[in-house]
Formats: C-alpha cells, sequence, structure tokens
C-alpha cells in the first residue's frame, strides 16, 4: 500500500490545482442570423452553419 513520506505544501498543492480553473466557453456568430451560440451547437433560431436545419412551427395562441 502506498504511503506518502511527507506532507504535501501549500505551495505544492497549488501548483498542481493551477489548471484546474473554469474557462469561458467558446462562442461562435452564425453567418446567416448572427445568432451568437456554442460552438457545435444548433442556434436558438434552428440555424446551423448558416444553413437551417431545425425548423421551428409557429403556436398560434387563442384566447
Amino acid at each position: 500500500m502506498a504511503v506518502q513520506k511527507s506532507r504535501r505544501t501549500p505551495s505544492t498543492r497549488g501548483m498542481r490545482r493551477v489548471h484546474d480553473k473554469l474557462k469561458n466557453p467558446t462562442l461562435s456568430v452564425d453567418p446567416t442570423s448572427g445568432e451568437t451560440h456554442l460552438r457545435h451547437r444548433v442556434t436558438p433560431d434552428g440555424f446551423y452553419r448558416g444553413n437551417q436545419v431545425v425548423v421551428q412551427v409557429e403556436e398560434d395562441v387563442e384566447e
């Protein structure tokens, strides 16, 4: 069984954790609709790489 020889210092612990930070999401702008979206995802309007791939059905609201 592995047993550590000596205690890790806070400095060493911090040097190990320096790469664990959160990164900003990579965003793209669709050339057709101009929507900002996550990379490799369909925009809220249904466009992907300039082509409409999802057709949204408009629902009529009757009151």
